[in-house]
């Protein structure tokens, strides 16, 4: 754009500053058009339009000898120049005259702060330089809305799109070849380029101590602008150079930037409220499904996940990942899953992030665990992913258990990841007819009666899983109450809850008629027969087993001695050191050992269970319960 300055320096204009006016305060000035008035047409009133702001007004054939008229015609124009923001007025003087302005005059442009010039050039050079300026305007209406054009398309088709910030960051440095900084009180949101942070941070700074965002100047070509409706308030974009000043058209660029980048930040707040509110409902539902409130996890994430956890039966993964990462493996982890599972940063442990998988029946390979291992490969050395096998939602935190010593294998795996895949966990690999049937005839005491058996199974899987203490919180019920119950139903099933071998049997009969639909044909004569040893002589079972203890078996120490004579002494670790012969911390390392070759928790049921019947079948040395307080010796 041109200025006074540029025009006043061409030698064919013949243009300076009328005496007496403060040619460094105007040469700044720019000029974006020329309007050429005679004298006449100033005596008739002329100009009766508004003038565009930014003009230059040139006055020609101006007689100073008749000053009455003329002189008033010129006040009121100036008046008029200082009302329409014009850059200035040029009065045309014949060469080498001596035709003083009025004081009058030269007073008003003072007042007015409207520069006055005079030109001795011919009319023919002004024509050329209003064509120059009409040509110079064009340019610069196409360049704007070049640049606008540009601007628009850089708003994402997402506007909560975390990367749109720093792509008008990075237009706005390239187009207006200046430094741009957007930030909230909190953090750096966009920079363009890297040390843009470091020049405008002080002015920033200032600002925010001052407790105001201004528009105008806070230093040297330096622009502040408040994203926020109103002024001083979240976030700010900072703009500088140190070439020139920002002109009219470059001040309104960045005022529509700013506008874009106040949309984004909304969204950007929105949408992180939005995905805070989620992943709070979502925690929220995990820890109630720990405590074994699945009807009120169900209520809570019913709005956000409609018939998630509809779903009986569930698995748990664990993601162990370095803290500084856990942030972003979180949402490529809910990306990954989308649907499928819950997922959650877990609250008590900085590099565990828990995934929840609902497990519908016919639906227990979701692709889950096979899309979380992709995504730990991808993640680095440093992550690793362990699984659950299928439990009954209401034991969520066995499962969890389960999933996290899984997740300490698996550091030991080359692919960083340990599963309980279908063919690993042992209710997939049991016949499933049979197995209803046999669990069914154990449980039938307490299932004859429909109100009898709902209150029942509730009150043992968690009874059987937790301490009573611990089971009758999660109930929501007395202490008292739990352990009446459980003896209730010792009593009707003929089985001593002391023993392990019986708290085993029981529980694996509960998660059959928790993970199966009741079988076509009704309990008979026949199936009666059907026992636990009968459910384990299958050869999946076998293979089963012999994979589960295989690690366990090349250890230098027995672990597998140690482990049944523990079981065998209901996993007392005192009775069964004194038994081996042992230190009691020497049969806790072995456990502890074994824990870590199996994959398993010891010290849940679902643990000792995958153990006492892994040997019973592997190694023949441990007797199983069956039901009615029989035991199946080993063969």
């Amino acid at each position: 754009m041109l200025t006074l300055g540029t025009l006043v320096g061409k030698e064919e204009l013949e243009l300076a500053f009328a005496g007496g006016v403060d040619a460094a305060r105007y040469e700044a000035l720019g000029v974006i058009g020329l309007t050429a008035l005679t004298v006449s047409q100033l005596l008739e009133g002329e100009p009766q339009r508004r003038l565009d702001a930014g003009c230059l007004v040139l006055v020609t054939g101006l007689q100073f000898r008749a000053r009455g008229r003329a002189e008033v015609a010129l006040e009121t124009l100036m008046e008029q120049l200082a009302l329409d923001q014009c850059a200035g007025l040029v009065v045309s003087m014949t060469s080498g005259a001596h035709q003083p302005l009025p004081q009058a005059v030269r007073d008003l442009s003072h007042a007015l702060s409207v520069p006055v010039l005079v030109t001795t050039a011919p009319l023919r050079e002004w024509a050329k330089t209003r064509h120059r300026l009409q040509e110079s305007r064009l340019a610069g209406a196409e360049r704007r809305a070049s640049q606008l054009t540009t601007l628009v398309q850089q708003v994402p088709s997402e506007l909560a799109d975390p990367r749109a910030m720093q792509r008008i960051a990075d237009w706005l440095a390239r187009a207006l070849h200046v430094q741009v900084l957007v930030s909230d009180p909190h953090r750096v949101l966009a920079v363009s380029p890297a040390t843009a942070a470091e020049a405008l941070a002080p002015a920033i700074i200032h600002s925010s101590l001052d407790g105001t965002v201004s528009g105008r100047p806070s230093g040297p070509h330096t622009r502040l602008i408040s994203l926020g409706p109103a002024r001083g308030a979240g976030t700010v974009l900072a703009v500088a150079r140190g070439s020139a000043p920002f002109d009219d058209a470059e001040i309104r660029l960045l005022g529509h930037a700013a506008k874009l980048l106040g949309l984004l930040d909304q969204a950007r707040r929105e949408y992180r409220a939005a995905a805070e509110t989620s992943r709070a409902a979502r925690r929220a539902a995990v820890e109630l499904l720990l405590d074994g409130e699945v009807d009120k996890a169900r209520r809570v994430l019913a709005a956000q996940a409609p018939g998630l956890l509809d779903a009986d039966t569930v698995r748990v993964f664990v993601v162990d990942i370095p803290c500084t990462h856990r942030d972003v493996a979180v949402r490529r982890c809910e990306v990954a899953t989308e649907g499928r599972a819950l997922v959650i940063a877990d609250p008590r442990a900085d590099r565990r992030i828990i995934v929840v998988q609902p497990v519908r029946p016919g639906r227990a390979d979701d692709g889950v665990g096979a899309d979380l291992t992709r995504l730990v490969a991808a993640l680095g050395a440093e992550a690793s992913v362990g699984g659950s096998g299928i439990y009954s939602m209401s034991l969520l935190a066995d499962a969890l258990r389960e999933a996290s010593a899984a997740q300490g294998f698996a550091l030991l795996q080359p692919d960083a990841a340990a599963l309980a895949a279908p063919n690993t966990d042992l209710i997939s690999l049991l016949p499933p007819r049979d197995a209803q049937l046999w669990a069914r005839n154990l449980l039938d005491p307490l299932m004859r009666h429909d109100s009898q058996w709902e209150q029942m199974r509730e009150t043992l899987s968690m009874a059987l899983a937790h301490p009573y203490t611990v089971a009758a919180r999660r109930l929501n019920l007395h202490r008292n109450t739990v352990t009446r119950r459980v003896a209730r139903a010792a009593e009707a099933l003929r089985v001593d809850f002391a023993s392990v071998a019986d708290r085993i049997a029981v529980g694996l009969a509960l998660e059959l008629v928790t993970h199966r639909e009741p079988p076509a044909q009704s309990l008979t004569p026949g199936s009666l027969s059907l026992t636990l040893h009968s459910l384990l002589a299958s050869p999946q079972v076998t293979a089963w087993a012999d994979t589960l203890l295989r690690s366990a078996r090349s250890d230098r120490r027995d672990l597998l001695n140690t482990a049944t004579v523990w079981l065998t002494h209901d996993a007392h670790l005192e009775a069964a050191a004194r038994a081996l012969g042992l230190s009691e911390a020497t049969v806790r390392s072995h456990l502890r050992a074994l824990e870590a070759h199996m994959s398993r928790d010891l010290g849940t049921l679902s643990g000792q269970r995958d153990l006492q019947f892994a040997l019973h079948v592997a190694t023949g040395r441990l007797d199983i319960a069956e039901s009615r307080g029989v035991l199946c010796p080993a063969t």
